[in-house]
């Protein structure tokens, strides 16, 4: 895992599936590693801890939000339909989605990355086109695509931002969703059969519809889920403090994530995201996506500021400067918006906390 920048799920969290399995006699669906009750349990935690060879193994919360729209998620996955997951930018769906692949099919780099250069052929599969010129078509020049792969194995398969594809591509997964066959009419005879165990996991950005907007034909193959934004501040308190600490110790930084910051800007994002302060003031909304993804990224990025330059914790001067880049993502006049947060609730706040008052303070680098 120390060779990897960001260790898969199935690695990342190694020891908990291998508990699990060993520990997991429930039903499950073919060619699944887990059953439903285990794969739910390995996704949201629970207080019991799992025994692999006599040593136990604590089984931890990775995804905070809808425990039910987990189970919701894994009935899906254990059907005939695809699973859609959409939602605002940050939410967490590929995070979702890579730790229901790696719970069922014990792998979750069995991905298509949708873009807008995304064609029919990176979806389904391609040729070595130097072996089709020498032999023709044949197995043996045939390039598979994560799709191939999921269904001759019979894994799932992710497809991240599936509406910025165009839609032709798309659209070439209907078939293949409804009767879980693909045809390959260059080979003779080219048929092939998924194995139990095939299924889609596809991801789409709210903020994306009319992109390239998914066909009624398409939707139909597919279960919605809505990821909606965590709207507790304390929850989304933890989840920050949990995946700073893994991005800091993945980059070698060894350093405690400081929970007071952590509450603070967690406050900041919620607020900002929602246009609602917990005094009850209504405050301009950014149009930038203030996720709790992007507040991971503002507290890592200030602590490795901190930590290369002033050998010292988190500073809010550090915090504010880092900032400013999520707000003024889309638009500049977004600081606006901050500036206003700042001169009406950090103010307010800076009288009554020593930590608000350090924040206020670096008002000076809006």
């Amino acid at each position: 895992m120390n060779e990897m920048m960001k260790p898969p799920a199935e690695v990342l969290y190694d020891k908990e599936l291998q508990a699990l399995r060993q520990e997991d006699g429930g039903k499950r669906p073919p060619n699944w590693q887990l059953s439903p009750a285990y794969i739910r349990d390995f996704i949201i935690g629970r207080d019991r801890p799992a025994l692999l060879d006599g040593e136990q193994v604590p089984i931890t919360r990775k995804f905070y939000g809808n425990d039910i729209l987990i189970e919701r998620a894994i009935v899906t996955l254990a059907g005939n339909r695809g699973l859609m997951l959409v939602g605002e930018p940050g939410t967490a769906k590929t995070m979702l989605s890579e730790l229901l692949s790696a719970a069922i099919s014990g792998t979750s780099t069995n991905t298509i990355q949708g873009t807008a250069g995304t064609t029919e052929d990176m979806i389904k599969y391609s040729w070595n086109y130097a072996m089709l010129l020498d032999k023709g078509p044949s197995e043996q020049a045939l390039v598979p695509s994560p799709l191939y792969h999921g269904m001759k194995h019979g894994v799932v398969t992710r497809f991240e931002e599936i509406t910025r594809c165009p839609s032709e591509a798309q659209d070439s997964l209907i078939s293949i969703l409804s009767d879980k066959v693909m045809n390959i009419p260059e080979l003779d005879g080219g048929v092939l059969f998924a194995k139990p165990g095939f299924n889609v996991i596809g991801t789409a950005n709210i903020r994306d519809k009319g992109v390239n907007e998914m066909s009624s034909a398409l939707k139909r193959r597919f279960n919605f889920e809505t990821v909606k934004p965590i709207g507790n501040v304390k929850m989304e308190a933890q989840i920050i403090e949990a995946q700073a600490h893994n991005l800091l110790l993945h980059s070698g930084i060894d350093i405690p994530v400081e929970r007071e910051v952590v509450e603070l800007l967690a406050t900041t994002f919620m607020e900002l995201r929602t246009g609602k302060t917990k005094e009850g003031y209504k405050i301009d909304i950014p149009q930038s996506v203030m996720s709790t993804a992007e507040a991971v990224s503002v507290y890592v990025q200030s602590a490795m500021t901190s930590y290369y330059y002033e050998n010292g914790g988190v500073t809010m001067d550090r915090l504010v400067q880092n900032m400013l880049g999520t707000v003024a993502k889309e638009d500049e006049k977004d600081l606006g918006a901050l500036k206003t947060y700042f001169s009406r609730v950090v103010k307010e706040r800076a009288g009554q906390d020593p930590i608000w008052t350090a924040y206020y303070e670096a008002k000076k680098w809006i």
